[in-house]
């Protein structure tokens, strides 16, 4: 275990207090900044230092609202694209994507350090599905996700990162996999599952069933379940029921923009839908779920939309 990875043993999100996350740092990038991004894929920015200053200044906003609020933070490396199929698409080495796996948690591990220390703020190794993030396509068993997982994931463990969560998985075999190769690491572990419209996964099954399964399969050993790249009017039926299975979902991460899957990936322009009321569905999210308390943003979010988060849920910040 890294010296730097200090909460590891013991993640302090797991005592209920709020922890804010970032927006969607890819659309950000793309749409705001004009940065190609070949693959959906950002870790490649870290390779030069221009980008990698840039991806620190991204940061910034987000840490300060979590100051401001008194609240915890949890900050992602950018390394959603960083496992072995997609580093070989864009002419990475198994050595040179491992290095820059690395090199993202060294980042965030630089942030921390230069923040305030009154803010908790825990690293994320952040990894994401082998295949499209909203189909599964050629869907793997959970022993091939395994095996596919474990790279990735061993390099973070060699790194300060506190934790791992994998993120928009739509399929409960690759989750499953993924859980089992953290448990042999003993790298704690979050699972965040992307849904339609209809609040169930893209292969139709539903939440309840992907989250029991996964329990089942592994003994628990999930830290905690979340939702992303998701509208909160597209899964908010399913937490207000407040059935035992839905205590295991601590995190989410919404999309701002109503529309589905299939008319965001169309779209050439980025929807930002309404921060003020994008806060306000958390606002009645936590109040119907009280356990939710890792809060952020996924496609079309920014800074805009986590402060009004942090107003519904935590009131007018601490002076």
């Amino acid at each position: 275990m890294s010296e730097s990875s200090i909460y590891r043993t013991a993640l302090p999100q797991l005592e209920g207090e709020l922890f804010l996350s970032d927006g969607g740092l890819e659309t950000s990038l793309i749409f705001e900044h004009g940065i190609d991004l070949p693959h959906f894929a950002a870790f490649h920015l870290l390779d030069d230092s221009k980008y990698r200053e840039l991806v620190s200044s991204y940061f910034q906003p987000y840490i300060g609202i979590a100051q401001r609020f008194r609240s915890g933070f949890v900050i992602g490396s950018v390394t959603w694209r960083a496992s072995e199929d997609w580093g070989r698409l864009l002419g990475y080495s198994k050595a040179s994507l491992a290095d820059a796996n690395r090199t993202a948690i060294g980042l965030c591990d630089s942030i921390r350090e230069a923040s305030d220390a009154e803010v908790p703020m825990v690293i994320s190794g952040c990894l994401g599905p082998r295949g499209d993030g909203y189909m599964p396509g050629a869907a793997m068993t959970a022993d091939e996700s395994r095996l596919y997982h474990e790279v990735q994931l061993g390099t973070f463990v060699e790194t300060a990162a506190d934790m791992v969560t994998a993120a928009s998985l739509n399929y409960v075999e690759e989750a499953i996999g993924i859980a089992r190769a953290a448990r042999e690491m003993g790298m704690p572990l979050v699972e965040s599952f992307t849904l339609g419209t209809d609040g169930a996964l893209p292969n139709g099954e539903s939440l309840e069933q992907a989250i029991l399964h996964v329990d089942e399969a592994t003994d628990g050993y999930v830290s905690y379940f979340g939702i992303n790249c998701a509208h909160a009017t597209h899964f908010e039926h399913l937490l207000v029921e407040a059935k035992p299975w839905t205590k295991r979902i601590r995190a989410v991460r919404a999309n701002a923009s109503k529309r589905s899957h299939q008319e965001l990936d169309g779209s050439t322009e980025l929807d930002t839908g309404d921060p003020v009321e994008f806060g306000r569905d958390y606002g009645r999210l936590k109040a119907a779920a009280g356990q939710l308390n890792i809060l952020g943003g996924c496609c079309g979010t920014d800074h805009r939309h986590i402060e009004q988060i942090a107003m519904s849920c935590l009131g007018n910040p601490s002076q």
